[in-house]
């Protein structure tokens, strides 16, 4: 931070795009950014970074940004830690914005805390509600802490921006209006700031027919129970029924059954479905940290002094072998109708 606080204004909200295609965090952050800057008496904003993407500024000013600040470079084709923090470091120095929201996906969360460490700020992690301080106009940010068993509010008073990652899903989208008109800010950032330590050299895409577990409203998660890798077979199988993601215990990836990419908890993705099965997970407090938000959880764990049953919404003691193939059945039957 530089300057004095009464210099920081606007909300703004970092749009994360992949391959040129806006997020729907972003738009759910849209939504809140809208409460929070109506109650500043500010605007609302959008930065938008990537190579060839100035025509998805539409996109975001049809969710209610005034302003979109855009960064359009070749070197921001692909998103690097590096180059992405510097160029938006850049342009908070310059604007000088109140609040910067950024979704907790693997991009937000790596960019932000390198960005809050850059303009020496704090950072709220995986907050669950926003909401500004009537009395002081500082942003008060909620976050489940313990695993999800209690709530937490961190107020950032002495530094700006005040800067939070929030959760998928847990905040309605901004509406949608065509109609809406909004200042495109087309901005030129030197060429030292463009360059990066590190490039990708390949992208490899993994095979996978299931639903991403971010996006799913279902996720049918696997640990240490699952045996082997072969048996994910039976939850890919619930998955296809339901139209659900896969997810997984570290300890199911830690034994190669499973790529990182299914992980869910402390370590892996945290993940806020309507439904998650945790099916052979014992429920340690780093998996259920990254699945708290989910509306029901259903446990099937032939141990009943598993910890995972101690919050479960419903819980089914047995050999999930015979359990899940069974619920397979019945669901295929009952969706068909």
């Amino acid at each position: 931070m530089s300057g004095s606080i009464d210099l920081y204004k606007d909300v703004w909200v970092f749009a994360e795009q992949n391959n040129g295609k806006i997020l729907s965090v972003t738009f759910e952050l849209l939504g809140e950014g809208r409460k929070l800057a109506d109650s500043l008496g500010v605007n609302l904003c959008a930065v938008l970074l990537g190579s060839g993407i100035q025509d998805k500024a539409q996109d975001l000013a049809a969710r209610g940004a005034q302003k979109i600040y855009i960064v359009d470079k070749p070197e921001l084709a692909v998103f690097n830690d590096e180059s992405y923090t510097a160029v938006l470091v850049d342009l908070v120095n310059k604007h000088k914005p109140g609040i910067l929201l950024c979704g907790a996906t693997t991009v937000g969360r790596s960019m932000s805390a390198r960005a809050a460490a850059l303009l020496n700020t704090g950072l709220i992690a995986d907050c669950v509600g926003l909401v500004i301080d009537p009395a002081t106009k500082n942003l008060l940010q909620t976050r489940p802490t313990l695993a999800g068993s209690l709530m937490s509010t961190s107020v950032t008073p002495g530094h700006r921006p005040q800067m939070a990652t929030v959760r998928r899903k847990v905040m309605k989208e901004a509406l949608l209006d065509t109609g809406r008109n909004s200042e495109i800010l087309l901005q030129e950032v030197a060429a030292e700031v463009l360059k990066s330590r590190t490039k990708r050299l390949k992208l490899e895409v993994e095979a996978e027919t299931t639903v991403n577990i971010v996006d799913a409203d279902i996720i049918v998660s696997g640990g240490r129970g699952m045996q082997n890798a072969e048996g994910f077979a039976i939850l890919r199988d619930l998955a296809g029924v339901l139209g659900a993601g896969v997810g997984a215990s570290r300890a199911a990836v830690d034994s190669s059954w499973i790529a990182y990419s299914h992980q869910v908890g402390q370590t892996g993705k945290t993940v806020c479905p309507k439904i998650y099965f945790a099916c052979g997970i014992s429920g340690q407090i780093q998996h259920l940290a990254g699945i708290s938000a989910s509306d029901i959880i259903i446990a099937i764990n032939k141990d009943p002094d598993a910890p995972i049953f101690k919050i479960a919404t419903y819980g089914v003691v047995g050999d999930l072998f015979k359990l899940i193939p069974i619920l397979t059945q019945e669901f295929r039957k009952l969706l068909k109708k």
